[in-house]
């Protein structure tokens, strides 16, 4: 018999064990329907024998029937992937055409603004400055990145004009002590900068635009109508400014002057490029993704 064994962190797998979970849930009735048998175990994912196929949350699933799955920013929306890279992901080369319009993604851009963020997202100013969400590993320059977020920091005061800077530290990430003194070092040059912790929402309510490696801070930005300059990769690139490192003013003075179709874009996103797990047609959609990766389902 074919197994699908689910790969889970601790308190994820209490919750899909007792049938909690809406979308694992989703996932187990897709699989059994096809004849599989579905256990649950905890991370990190091990590879099987033939028959034994594996889906991983978040973590990086074996290279033979393995995937991994994980939400899309915000639930219900998930992606099931062969990669956790998500700059690799069927959604991130897929190409966005703002001039399609759908007749119901004003509609449905208006409804996550408010789930999301309430009336601040519809109240949404500019007031002169850069917001800078930081992620971990200030320093490293990794291979998705076009340059460390340190030196991203130093763009944005060498190439952003008069606009201060805010760089905001992640309230969830553990950063060294070499990591705060270069911080610390580069916000005592420089009096436009200045660098705080958390704070996403009230940033994103007033700032220009957002300047991120590849933070979900930048996909919320889009919430708030602010556009994105990204020096990194990843999958909800398409509207954003990719930082061209050879002309950075020129890619600061787009990000600045940018106006995508927000709206048309999130439910791009999310209502056409992700499984909705609460749409009646999301175990077929999952079956879909499944079957693109070669998995036997029905």
């Amino acid at each position: 018999m074919k197994e699908l064994c689910i790969y889970l962190e601790p308190d994820l797998r209490k919750s899909a064990e007792a049938g909690a979970h809406n979308f694992i849930n989703l996932v187990r009735d897709v699989a059994e329907k096809s004849l599989f048998r579905v256990t649950f175990h905890d991370q990190p994912a091990v590879k099987g024998n033939a028959s034994t196929y594996t889906l991983s949350h978040m973590s990086a699933p074996p290279a033979e029937r393995g995937l991994v799955f994980r939400r899309a920013y915000h639930y219900p929306f998930w992606q099931i992937e062969a990669t956790t890279e998500r700059w690799r992901w069927d959604v991130a080369k897929a190409r966005f055409d703002p001039a399609i319009h759908h007749p119901d993604a004003k509609r449905f851009y208006s409804y996550w603004q408010n789930r999301l963020f309430g009336a601040a997202a519809g109240q949404a100013t500019k007031d002169g400055y850069i917001y800078v969400p930081l992620q971990g590993k200030l320093t490293a320059h990794r291979s998705f990145q076009r340059c460390s977020p340190i030196e991203m920091i130093e763009h944005c005061l060498r190439h952003g004009g008069a606009r201060p800077v805010v760089a905001c530290l992640h309230p969830n990430e553990t950063y060294s002590a070499a990591e705060l003194t270069a911080l610390d070092e580069l916000s005592g040059r420089h009096s436009q900068l200045s660098v705080e912790t958390g704070n996403m929402e009230q940033h994103l309510q007033h700032c220009d635009f957002v300047v991120s490696q590849n933070s979900a801070a930048a996909f919320a930005g889009y919430f708030f109508g602010k556009p994105a300059l990204l020096f990194g990769k990843i999958d909800f690139h398409h509207i954003a400014v990719a930082a061209d490192i050879a002309h950075l003013s020129d890619s600061f003075h787009a990000a600045a002057t940018a106006q995508p179709a927000f709206d048309r874009y999130v439910h791009w996103f999310w209502q056409q490029n992700c499984i909705n797990a609460g749409k009646l047609d999301a175990k077929g959609r999952i079956a879909s993704r499944f079957q693109r990766f070669g998995w036997p389902i029905e």
